[in-house]
C-alpha cells in the first residue's frame, strides 16, 4: 500500500486519486507522521460496504441461534411472504 503526505493530496490530489482509481489499491495518508485517511476507489469502497452488511447479517443470525431466538422454517416462510408482498 502506497502512503502519501496529506499535504501532497492537498497539493496533487487529482493525480493521487486517478492512481488510486486505476490501481484499485488503498492508499494511506498521514498528518505530521500519523495516519490520518484511507483514499480508497468507488467500487473497492461499495465492494467493502457490501461486505460488511453481510457480515453483520451473519452475525446476527448467529446471535438469534445463541439466544434461541429461531423459527421454523415454514413460519419462516410465512414471515417471508408478508415482508416480500
Amino acid at each position: 500500500m502506497k502512503t502519501e503526505l496529506v499535504t501532497t493530496l492537498k497539493r496533487q490530489a487529482t493525480r493521487l486519486i486517478a492512481e488510486v482509481q486505476e490501481d484499485r489499491s488503498p492508499m494511506l495518508i498521514t498528518e505530521h507522521g500519523r495516519p490520518a485517511a484511507y483514499l480508497v476507489d468507488v467500487q473497492t469502497f461499495d465492494e467493502q460496504q457490501s461486505r460488511i452488511r453481510i457480515l453483520e447479517g451473519i452475525a446476527r443470525g448467529e446471535q438469534a441461534i445463541q439466544e434461541k431466538r429461531t423459527v421454523p422454517h415454514d413460519q419462516a416462510r410465512k414471515r417471508m411472504k408478508r415482508w416480500l408482498a
